[in-house]
């Protein structure tokens, strides 16, 4: 009893991605091949043609030069053709004629899944006479119109024409001679690799043509090197190819399956050192690892798109089993020996890449940048500065976390470990402790230098003639609208002014001064920065029953070069200063927690008034009687009155000063002076 094959049923069964929209043209290029070598089994010097015509919808345009759309291609060969033995393969659904070439019997059905119909017409050789067989070949009417007859022709020839095809491919499909070729070629590659090469295949596209083999010619530098391994008793062998470099070319994996590719993976980012271009005697080249074996041959998948090789295999069978990431990874270890001599000078400078970031851009990882693998070091030094901070980043990051997961065993010796060891473990986590630590340091200090240039730029005169707004400089020592419980301590470079402003208990601004919880002021006056600070246990001074002993602090900026002081609270910043302390005394101060400060009236004041010290500002110093500083860039005193300290700083004051404070960590860290 023989069994009905639905060609319908079967087709719908079989898998051909969109993507794959040029498989089938695969599938008839390589079966002209097939035919040719057949031929050339009793004449070895042969010379087999194979001609691919693209077909298109109409004409080409005389006036936009553009061409019409793809319908189909014609695929000529001078091979065997279909003799009988041939024809009643053809006419089987996975006929296994071609076993031993790696064929499955479904090359046909991709044919019909990618194109409406199939034209066929084939000149052969049978007992020394030439035949001429021809046919239709579609889903509705499986094979028909077929015709058999002596040929009239003295030459052999096959053609096939793939006709039709259907739109939803044909948005995925090449649309120039020269990538349709490019495709063909990296399809076939192993054809033109093999010893004895690959037939003279040639792309026709109207006046336009190209040579599959001249392309290999351009292309190829060299594939004379071969490799093996073994996994399991089964053979694996490499070819390594250099390829002249192109757009198209990438380092690759190809693994083939009866001398075609199946599966290709990118070699970026899986070989150290490997990213752009490799050199050769001043020549860029592409590599690509060409991987072949009869068992890959025996576990392709029916289509030829993919290989039925688990990625990976668990248990019992895990010893005996043969699994992808197993193959690739003797692929990828043969690949790193071979490409060891090209991937120096890059490995060397991507290291040079990271040593001059570090030390002229993040010398916050100076302190952690042992402590990373040295593999993880070798980066591509075209780099941007951007990925390689992330990169960086992230490996301090691991470490961090390496270093929290060790913390919390660190003090529960090991029941079997000895005195020693539990001490040399002690010692290496204090060690890598440390290095975080300084990093940790670093970065802070790498920050105020950002904040200084940011400073330095903000108060000189732009493009336009004008300096920077009071609330951008506003913004860079503080956010407005904003108190100490919204913001972390990063945001707060009070720093800037004094050291001491870095710590407090209370810190607003730009908030009213009836929104402030230090004070019962009915005042909507809006001092640009206010602080109150509050002496836990002053020395000598505070008894255990009394409350803390406080301080406020009270900082106004002006914009840079303004020269419109004058007597009053509303044109005299200094004045401003002043009368906001005194509202914010009078509404008695409180702590953070809303708890009363006894004599509040008399808590210390000091006032800070940031500003360039125009013809105006020194007029209004001059008479608070205040006192300028030796270097002539600020004035200072103090308020009997207001029992306050007054500072009124220019902006080069404050930049001097702060800079003057940071330079030796600068130093430390190597940072620029300027």
């Amino acid at each position: 009893m023989s069994l009905n094959t639905s060609l319908r049923g079967r087709l719908r069964n079989t898998t051909l991605p969109l993507t794959n929209a040029l498989f089938p043209v695969f599938e008839a290029v390589v079966n002209s091949i097939h035919s040719i070598d057949e031929m050339k089994k009793d004449d070895e010097n042969y010379q087999g043609k194979i001609i691919i015509k693209v077909v298109r919808s109409g004409q080409t345009s005389a006036f936009t030069e553009v061409k019409s759309e793809i319908n189909g291609f014609e695929i000529v060969d001078n091979g065997i053709g279909f003799n009988e033995a041939n024809f009643k393969s053809f006419k089987t659904l996975d006929s296994d004629f071609k076993i031993d070439l790696g064929g499955r019997g479904i090359g046909r059905l991709l044919w019909l899944k990618a194109f409406k119909s199939v034209k066929i017409a084939s000149v052969f050789e049978e007992k020394d006479e030439l035949f001429e067989r021809a046919f239709d070949f579609n889903i509705q009417n499986d094979i028909s119109n077929e015709n058999y007859e002596k040929s009239i022709s003295k030459i052999r020839e096959t053609s096939i024409s793939l006709k039709d095809i259907h739109k939803n491919y044909l948005v995925y499909l090449p649309k120039t001679i020269e990538t349709i070729s490019r495709n063909i070629l990296e399809h076939c590659l192993w054809y033109f690799i093999r010893t004895g090469g690959a037939p003279d295949i040639v792309i026709v596209d109207g006046d336009e043509s190209a040579s599959l083999q001249n392309e290999f010619d351009y292309l190829m530098i060299d594939a004379s090197e071969k490799d093996e391994f073994y996994i399991h008793k089964e053979k694996f062998e490499l070819t390594h190819l250099k390829l002249k470099s192109t757009q198209q070319n990438r380092h690759a994996i190809k693994y083939g399956a009866a001398d075609r590719v199946v599966k290709e993976e990118s070699l970026i980012g899986r070989i150290v050192g490997l990213y752009g271009y490799l050199k050769e005697n001043e020549e860029n080249f592409t590599y690509i690892c060409f991987v072949t074996s009869n068992f890959l041959t025996e576990n392709v998948s029916q289509e030829r798109l993919n290989f039925t090789i688990p990625e990976t295999v668990d248990g019992i069978f895990s010893e005996t089993e043969i699994f992808f990431s197993e193959i690739r990874e003797n692929t990828l270890n043969k690949v790193k020996k071979f490409l060891e001599p090209f991937l120096t000078e890059s490995k060397m400078a991507g290291l040079a890449k990271v040593d001059y970031f570090v030390d002229n851009k993040a010398p916050r990882y100076k302190s952690i940048i042992n402590r990373i693998p040295k593999n993880e070091m070798f980066v591509d030094p075209n780099i941007s500065d951007r990925d390689l901070d992330l990169k960086l980043h992230s490996h301090l990051m691991t470490i961090e976390s390496e270093l929290i997961a060790e913390g919390h065993n660190l003090l529960i010796p090991q029941s079997i470990e000895n005195k020693e060891y539990y001490s040399k473990r002690i010692e290496e986590y204090l060690s890598k402790a440390s290095d975080v630590k300084k990093y940790d340091l670093a970065n802070y200090v790498t920050h105020r230098k950002v904040i200084l240039d940011l400073l330095a730029a903000a108060i000189a005169k732009n493009e336009g003639g004008s300096y920077s707004k009071e609330e951008v400089l506003h913004k860079l020592i503080m956010p407005m609208q904003t108190t100490s419980d919204t913001t972390v301590f990063e945001d707060s470079n009070l720093w800037l002014i004094d050291e001491r402003l870095a710590f407090h208990n209370f810190l607003s601004s730009d908030k009213t001064l009836n929104s402030a919880s230090i004070t019962n002021s009915n005042s909507t006056k809006e001092p640009d920065f206010l602080a109150l600070n509050v002496y836990d246990n002053p020395l000598l001074v505070n008894d255990s029953e009394s409350l803390p002993l406080a301080s406020i602090t009270v900082i106004e900026i002006k914009r840079p070069m303004r020269n419109d002081a004058k007597t009053g609270e509303e044109k005299d910043p200094v004045e401003q200063a002043l009368g906001y302390l005194k509202r914010i005394r009078d509404g008695k101060v409180l702590t953070k927690t809303g708890r009363p400060i006894p004599n509040s009236e008399n808590i210390p004041g000091f006032c800070y008034v940031i500003c360039d010290l125009t013809t105006s500002v020194i007029e209004r110093c001059s008479i608070l009687d205040l006192q300028i500083t030796s270097d002539k860039m600020g004035y200072f005193g103090f308020h009997k009155t207001y029992k306050c300290y007054i500072e009124v700083i220019s902006y080069d004051r404050l930049l001097n000063m702060a800079k003057e404070r940071n330079r030796a960590f600068f130093d430390k860290l190597g940072l620029p002076a300027n």
